[in-house]
């Protein structure tokens, strides 16, 4: 079975169909910018490209940069405020909408690195800001939000998103240490057995993590920045 996955993103709005049995993009993605400002009409007529690119008359799975309670969204940290208390199910033709973060961390629990691992994994997704998702015994703690945990008297993404490496000019090693304190931070707070990075960063893992020194293992997500699309297509599945 195939269904549509769309990954919202404050920077880029991507989709794809995908084989929601082997967790597999079956066509080439396709990304467009996503509206600035972010408002919902004009996100959603973004989705909507995207839709009519594929022509895709079949089910529909769409993330949101932000917090989603039964298809409404709550919270909108990097996209428009008018975001807030929209019905995006509504909004996106009775699609099934998920936060971003969740669904990439459903992907990656179900088909990549997270697969049939026990115990407290965390997912986090570095690239406008700083998602997460976090998994007891594979089953999700939804909308954990831990990229607006306060750090140094900032949100956390605003120190160590991939957007804030490119907008202070850090090379790697300094945007690591920024990371390392983060990665600190949340590991005394969860204790986790895993932590995951996903997000478009997740390809260059190899320039970052050797400079990061932590006691828990730290990975690249496997199924890379399409986590979030494949995710989104496997919870519409699961509707």
């Amino acid at each position: 079975m195939d269904v549509l996955g769309i990954d919202i993103g404050g920077t880029g709005t991507k989709g794809a169909p995908v084989d929601v049995k082997a967790g597999k993009l079956v066509q080439e993605r396709l990304r467009l910018l996503t509206p600035q400002p972010a408002k919902p009409a004009p996100v959603a007529d973004v989705v909507a490209q995207i839709v009519e690119h594929f022509k895709w008359s079949g089910p529909v799975g769409i993330t949101f940069p932000g917090v989603v309670v039964d298809g409404v969204v709550r919270t909108a940290a990097n996209m428009h405020q008018a975001w807030i208390g929209v019905d995006a199910a509504e909004l996106f033709g009775g699609a099934r909408v998920v936060n971003d973060a969740d669904a990439a961390g459903l992907a990656e629990m179900t088909f990549g690195e997270g697969r049939d691992r026990k115990g407290v994994v965390l997912m986090l997704t570095l690239g406008t800001g700083i998602g997460s998702a976090l998994f007891l015994d594979g089953a999700l703690v939804p909308n954990t939000e831990f990229g607006h945990l306060e750090l140094r008297g900032k949100d956390a993404e605003q120190r160590a998103s991939e957007r804030a490496r490119e907008e202070k000019g850090l090379n790697w090693e300094k945007w690591s240490q920024r990371l390392e304190e983060y990665l600190k931070h949340v590991e005394m707070l969860l204790s986790p057995s895993l932590i995951i990075i996903g997000g478009g960063i997740s390809k260059k893992s190899a320039k970052f993590l050797p400079y990061i020194h932590i006691d828990t293992p730290v990975i690249p997500a496997a199924l890379l920045n399409d986590a979030g699309i494949i995710g989104a297509a496997t919870v519409a599945r699961t509707r």
